[in-house]
């Protein structure tokens, strides 16, 4: 029988399936199939009413066992080459979750947005599915720095279509900021908020490039110095906030 007498309290409130995902149950939309079943209850009595808002501190049981929410994560890893930027992979590839210890980050975290397998460097990973998907939307504009090395040395021409943005089977592509760094100039400084798939490589291949290495060095305020290739560390309480209210 589904019960419509939670009430809420002086503590905030949250929706249901996200307390059951951030309780490392199962993704929302798994949740709310768990609630319209009728396996989850609250403070003892059953609800089946998809988007109900409890209390924080409500007590939650899935089959009779009581569910703790996890503790928030927010990890910044220096990625490697030669990982791949999911929770696993069916050729059998190493992981970036591979080099977060389970001894110091027991909760389930995910990587925010991606990296290639052979790009290297900064890599965000949590558990605040909000964040992530905010951070991931192109409407945030949230900006990603990277350093570009090039086989040979960029045309000025071609380092300003690059800027005007070029047109791509997938459409325009336009990064935000491009600059040679080096006086051989082979090597960029390419500034991006655009998410589609291996798009800084895609662009200077469009120009008859070709990427020998591709670091992200930045990533909204967030930088790699001080943290090792293949170390990560939690970000402050600070940093997140800044992340926070960027979108």
């Amino acid at each position: 029988m589904e019960d419509h007498s939670i009430k809420p309290c002086l503590s905030s409130l949250i929706r249901l399936n996200k307390f059951i995902s951030n309780a490392g149950v199962c993704a929302r939309r798994e949740a709310d199939q768990l609630i319209k079943s009728g396996y989850i209850a609250v403070n003892g009595a059953v609800v089946q009413r998809v988007g109900t808002k409890i209390p924080i501190d409500a007590i939650v049981t899935y089959k009779g066992a009581t569910l703790h929410p996890e503790k928030l994560r927010y990890i910044l890893l220096n990625k490697p080459s030669g990982y791949v930027t999911t929770v696993q992979d069916p050729e059998g590839r190493k992981a970036v979750l591979d080099l977060i210890s389970k001894r110091y980050c027991a909760e389930r975290i995910y990587p925010v947005g991606r990296l290639d397998y052979d790009t290297t460097g900064l890599l965000l990973l949590t558990n605040d599915g909000d964040l992530a998907r905010n951070l991931s939307h192109p409407s945030n504009k949230v900006q990603k720095l990277y350093h570009v090395v090039l086989n040979k040395a960029i045309q000025i021409e071609h380092l300003n279509a690059i800027q005007q943005g070029l047109v791509l089977e997938d459409g325009l592509a336009k990064v935000d900021r491009a600059a040679i760094v080096e006086e051989d100039a082979t090597q960029i400084g390419v500034v991006i908020h655009i998410g589609k798939n291996r798009i800084i490589r895609r662009v200077f291949k469009h120009l008859g490039y070709v990427v020998h290495k591709l670091d992200r060095v930045g990533y909204a305020h967030l930088t790699k110095q001080h943290i090792p290739r293949g170390k990560w560390i939690f970000l402050k309480d600070k940093e997140i906030r800044k992340l926070k209210n960027l979108v």
